[in-house]
């Protein structure tokens, strides 16, 4: 029976068009996913879902707010929230996804970014792989293309996309560099850092190549001067990129929240199971998709490959194999992930090198999502060299590989979200009650009552919605989410919310430990902010030291909630506004 089945591939293989689509079958669904997105998004333009997280409540807005204070080009200039911060504090004007924000609309933007970063991974995976096997580049190429592919449309963290998406082209530049050193090559190393980002990819990638030179060095009984000039080349590009950053981390004299954030001080079991974890789901910054689909499959092949080297007397081909190289490198990120809540290896860590205080080191996690598509790539090659069965059985993981990553209801997700939501609508009559992009930041509703009370700028703050919803729109806040401002302010926005943090031990230790939201908090509920139509709270009384938000200049209160005692909490009600499409309500209060 097989040999029959080869037999009929083998005929089929002298057709021409047969042969046509063997070589060229995964431009389809490559063009026919990108043109479906572009379609998607662009088709339902803000009436798309588009996650909140870490996303809108963030970045977008942030963005947003530069755009509206023309303040991405500018140097010693405040943007209006958390009471006024350095420009210096937000993304640097010097990058490939910043640009197209000062370029286009920011939905605009952010859809362009979706569609780049996947043209990006195939870009990058493809040079990667022609570099490592020149001779049968031809004959691999449609899994290269759909392994970049698949790794390109990961749900990953939005705003750091092309830093995921490029890892490809940082291992191609540096095998270069490595085996042929030229000019052009320094310079497009140097030029990387455009579509990266330092402190969550560069600083790792530059300490995973110091490790790779010190091992090059042993391995070839000389200095690798060609990445040792590839290292000071790469750490002067992210210097100039993201000077912003590194004037603020090496010159900036005021304490920040970073010096007093709390990690978890985790058990020796804890720790292996969060390694374990790590390991198996990853984390939703860095969402692999790799359970359903790309771990079974590398797991059977490790056990099976690793088997049959011990069953034929090879045993040290284990120990050369580049697909065991890349599982350990998987579990050595995992292992690092874990042992960063192990204080007491945290602060051996941070006593002996001072600098990196503060530092989540186990960012070195987000290099899994590559490593897990490298290891599966390595396999579909191999199946590849085998017979035409072999082949076809190749196609076929990697096409269920990337309908899981299309199908998989992730945190990032917005194309599946957006269809499954207009979906639902759809066939119920009804609408959900998620806020699409339009909803959530009520740009009419808010040119409304800043137009209606005459709004010149003064300082408010937002309760049972997100700030950035007001940053977006033009509000100064005083509150608003920030990993990297003032201790100062994080004490003196303390006062505002000291009365809501003694009523619940929770919110008190969130924002304590950590800080990096600035929020109005209940006094009941653990979090009130819904990115949703309904706004569920169990106590409509707010609970904040009107006296302290004075004296930080706070004017106006936006809430999603109508507040029980206004009054008696120093606010007086102004007026109540409903957007046109009764998707969202904002009741406004004027502190007294």
């Amino acid at each position: 029976m097989r040999k029959g089945l080869v037999d009929g591939l083998k005929k089929l293989e002298k057709q021409a068009w047969f042969l046509w689509l063997t070589k060229y079958w995964f431009l389809f669904p490559i063009a026919g996913f990108l043109l479906l997105e572009g379609a998607v998004f662009f088709g339902f333009g803000e009436k798309s879902y588009i996650a909140v997280h870490d996303n809108m409540d963030l970045f977008l807005a942030q963005f947003q707010m530069l755009k509206n204070t023309g303040s991405f080009w500018k140097h010693g200039a405040e943007v209006p929230m958390l009471g006024g911060i350095s420009r210096d504090n937000l993304p640097s004007e010097l990058s490939l996804y910043s640009l197209l924000y000062m370029i286009f609309p920011t939905y605009t933007a952010y859809v362009l970014g979706l569609l780049l970063k996947a043209a990006i991974a195939i870009v990058s995976f493809r040079l990667l792989a022609k570099e490592l096997y020149p001779e049968k580049y031809m004959i691999y190429r449609p899994v290269i293309y759909m392994t970049g592919f698949v790794y390109g449309i990961l749900s990953v963290f939005p705003a750091f996309g092309f830093a995921f998406a490029s890892m490809p082209l940082a291992a191609y530049l540096l095998i270069r560099i490595y085996r042929k050193p030229s000019k052009i090559q320094y310079l497009l190393l140097f030029l990387y850092p455009l579509v990266s980002y330092f402190s969550y990819m560069g600083i790792f990638l530059l300490g995973y190549m110091v490790i790779a030179a010190i091992w090059l060095s042993i391995k070839d009984r000389k200095p690798a001067w060609s990445l040792i000039i590839g290292l000071v080349v790469l750490a002067s590009g992210y210097v100039v990129c993201e000077y912003r950053l590194f004037g603020q981390m090496l010159f900036g004299e005021e304490e920040t929240i970073r010096s007093t954030m709390v990690n978890a001080d985790l058990t020796a079991q804890e720790v292996l199971r969060e390694v374990f974890t790590v390991w198996k789901d990853g984390i939703y910054h860095a969402d692999g998709v790799h359970t359903k689909v790309v771990l079974p499959v590398c797991m059977a092949y490790f056990l099976i490959n690793n088997i049959c080297y011990i069953m034929k007397k090879q045993v040290r081909r284990i120990f050369h194999d580049r697909f065991n190289f890349v599982m350990l490198f998987l579990v050595f990120n995992s292992i690092v992930y874990g042992l960063y809540d192990c204080g007491p290896f945290r602060r051996l860590v941070e006593t002996l090198l001072p600098p990196i205080k503060g530092l989540q080191f186990n960012r070195t996690v987000f290099f899994n999502p590559f490593l897990w598509y490298c290891a599966l790539f390595l396999i579909l090659i191999r199946l590849y060299d085998m017979d035409v069965i072999q082949v076809w059985m190749a196609n076929a993981i990697i096409c269920i590989a990337v309908l899981a990553v299309i199908l998989s209801p992730g945190r990032y997700n917005d194309l599946y979200y957006t269809c499954y939501y207009r979906a639902w609508e759809y066939f119920h009559g009804a609408e959900v009650d998620e806020l699409d992009y339009e909803q959530f930041y009520a740009v009419d509703l808010l040119e409304r009552i800043k137009e209606d009370i005459s709004y010149q700028g003064e300082w408010s703050v937002a309760y049972g919605m997100h700030p950035a919803v007001l940053e977006y729109n033009g509000i100064a806040t005083l509150d608003g989410y920030l990993g990297f401002y003032s201790q100062r302010y994080k004490q003196e926005f303390r006062k505002i919310i000291a009365p809501a943090l003694a009523r619940v031990e929770e919110t008190r230790i969130y924002y304590d430990d950590w800080g990096a939201r600035a929020y109005l908090y209940s006094g009941t509920d653990l979090s009130i902010v819904r990115a949703t139509k309904s706004i569920q709270a169990t106590d409509r009384n707010i609970y904040i030291d009107a006296e302290s938000l004075k004296a930080l200049g706070g004017v106006y209160l936006f809430s999603r909630i109508e507040l029980a005692n206004a009054e008696e909490a120093g606010l007086a009600p102004i007026e109540s506004y409903t957007a046109k499409d009764g998707s969202c309500t904002i009741y406004l209060y004027r502190v007294e």
